[in-house]
């Protein structure tokens, strides 16, 4: 077994047995939900379950949309290359599902919406509204192709499948339980998924700790190569990771994906409950905390096994996005069937991630599209149109994939992207939340103004890479290797390591190395300021809000926080029965397009207030 230079074995029998069934397994659970939902064939249970969904399967999904084939690669590539600086993820993610959870969702419950962009429409107008969404659907369909491209191309380079042949079968399968399921068959199928995902992660890290005589060894490994110096406190805001990129710009970043994403948004709004929404959310921060840590363990574990030949710059990979396929198959080929498990985890990744992404993207195309301009649509109709468009973007998301072949390493160009075009859409949104003066024009301007400023320096950082004095990856040794096993590989057509900048030194610009080497992680908080700050400036030059009624509603109100619902409580033992039954005008506590059934036990706790 060639652990630390020289080929690796192929994909065996079993190898393609097990990969072959979890992508059945994945189709036929989507099915089953489609054929045992047949009977509810309107658009809010093809869009949001009926809105019946309950917590736990709603925070599984949640988390399997996070862990996309990008993550299961990528992360653990961070840890190998730049150490442990990207566990502190977790706070980050604590942040977020608070933020999300206590402010976002009772806003989005109180207004009963199925798209995240109708907001706009009722704070602003039409026109913001249409942007916002196209915006959304830019980015979507962009990072599902890369979501898509990436994790193939690297398992292509390393394992040989076929790489547009599984993509298009990626594709396919997605598109059928997307179709015929809507997102019941998204999210079962996402905890399917994510239970494989899991698997791959712990498969790897136990073989790891059995080539290296325990867990306290691959401890020791790391700590000796410097990738245990997790926390640094420079406040350079030039520095990719630190603690304050990470934990104030992460933080920012990670809210937009889940406050005002409708991939993330859809889900939530879906659950039966405010409670189980509220609880989704937290639910899923703690598998967040799993999933980051398993991810940059097998990081770890896998730089305590290359240490002293390490394959990237030995030349046995191309990128470094190809190095945890090549552990995989390095480790792991003695036992039939296990590196079929990972490209299995890797996948399900990639399944569940697009899947979202489709229904998403037609969730929003119906409901700020195609209901605006044909609103005397049949039932019956809307639905044909629901499962036509998932085959459209279905297509799509797989046509994006050739785009995301020219953007650099995986992990931060996705988190990139989300920055870039996410940030400006918060800062919209928090404006329109927040400040009753912000208006229309002010939005509007602001908006494209946060977006133009992110690009510039989104699209400079892109050409321009920040050099390793920012990046800081550690260091790597080929001291170990068998000089009969250097081996001299072309790199990946199209696709550039993420650990040095690409173009030269000497022909770089003024900006490149102060406004592009900006973190990754600010472009969020930068287009999130920008819009902000310029929305309400133009508001107030142009006379603030001039409209005589603004529907409070869409606002955020004191009883939605926490802090003052809990003193309300403990003033009225009883309120959260009273509030229950009163919540549509008042608290949105609980969803307002409940089934009879729930409008039955809503009738029953108002006959206990009057036992009372």
């Amino acid at each position: 077994m060639p652990v630390g230079g020289g080929a690796v074995a192929i994909f065996s029998v079993w190898d393609y047995v097990v990969f072959a069934a979890m992508v059945l397994g994945a189709a036929v659970i989507g099915l089953f939900q489609a054929i045992r939902g047949r009977k509810g064939s309107s658009s809010t249970e093809f869009l949001l379950g009926g809105r019946q969904m309950t917590a736990v399967p709603v925070a599984m999904s949640l988390t399997a949309s996070f862990m996309s084939g990008i993550t299961v690669i990528g992360t653990p590539s961070e840890a190998y290359i730049y150490g442990t600086p990207f566990w502190l993820f977790a706070f980050s993610y604590t942040i977020m599902s608070t933020i999300s959870a206590e402010i976002f969702v009772p806003l989005f419950y109180r207004l009963g919406i199925t798209s995240t962009y109708e907001y706009l429409e009722m704070r602003f107008n039409k026109l913001i509204r249409v942007i916002g969404t196209s915006m959304y659907i830019v980015q979507t369909a962009l990072y599902t192709g890369m979501v898509i491209y990436a994790p193939a191309l690297a398992l292509n380079q390393i394992t040989g499948l076929d790489l547009w042949g599984v993509l298009v079968a990626t594709g396919v399968v997605c598109i059928v339980y997307c179709t015929l399921g809507g997102l019941k068959a998204v999210i079962w199928t996402d905890v399917f998924q994510m239970v494989i995902m899991l698997s791959g992660f712990m498969a790897v890290i136990t073989q790891g700790a059995v080539l290296q005589g325990g867990f306290g060894r691959i401890w020791d490994d790391n700590y000796k190569g410097g990738r245990l110096d997790t926390f640094s406190f420079d406040p350079d805001p030039l520095r990719r990771h630190s603690f304050w990129t990470i934990v104030v710009g992460g933080s920012v970043m990670w809210t937009s994906m889940y406050a005002i994403n409708q991939s993330q948004v859809q889900r939530y709004i879906s659950c039966r409950t405010m409670t189980h929404a509220k609880m989704s959310l937290y639910v899923n921060m703690v598998g967040l905390w799993v999933t980051v840590s398993l991810a940059m363990f097998t990081g770890l574990t896998m730089y305590s096994i290359y240490k002293d030949c390490d394959p990237l710059t030995n030349k046995d990979v191309g990128a470094s996005d190809q190095l945890l396929p090549y552990l995989v198959m390095d480790i792991l080929a003695e036992y039939p069937g296990v590196p079929g498990l990972f490209v299995a985890a890797a996948y399900s990744g990639t399944l569940s991630t697009v899947s979202s992404s489709i229904n998403a993207l037609v969730a929003v195309t119906v409901e700020d599209f195609v209901k605006p301009m044909w609103p005397s649509l049949m039932e019956k109709q809307v639905s044909w149109i629901n499962m036509g468009l998932s085959v459209f973007f279905g297509g799509l998301c797989i046509a994006m994939a050739a785009i995301a072949s020219l953007m650099g390493g995986i992990l931060q160009a996705a988190l990139s992207i989300f920055g870039i075009i996410s940030g400006p859409l918060l800062g919209l949104f928090l404006m329109g939340m927040f400040f009753r003066c912000a208006n229309s024009t002010g939005g509007l301007v602001g908006l494209i103004t946060g977006l133009i400023i992110t690009l510039w320096v989104g699209i400079g950082a892109q050409v321009y890479p920040p050099l390793p004095t920012k990046t800081k990856p550690l260091p790597l040794s080929v001291a170990g290797c068998d000089a009969d096993e250097i081996n001299i590989t072309t790199a990946l057509p199209a696709w550039s390591s993420s650990v040095l900048p690409t173009s030269d030194p000497s022909v770089r610009p003024v900006l490149a190395n102060s406004w592009y080497s900006l973190s990754y992680l600010y472009f969020c908080p930068l287009g999130m300021l920008a819009t902000m700050t310029i929305g309400l400036i133009i508001s107030t030059i142009s006379g603030g809000n001039k409209q005589e009624m603004i529907r409070q509603e869409l606002f955020i109100q004191k009883g939605d926080f926490i802090c003052f619902r809990c003193s309300k409580d403990t003033e009225n033992p009883d309120s959260n029965l009273i509030e229950k039954v009163e919540s549509d005008n008042t608290y949105g506590l609980d969803n307002p397009h409940f089934s009879d059934m729930e409008l039955d036990i809503k009738e029953k706790d108002q006959d206990k207030i009057t036992k009372l």
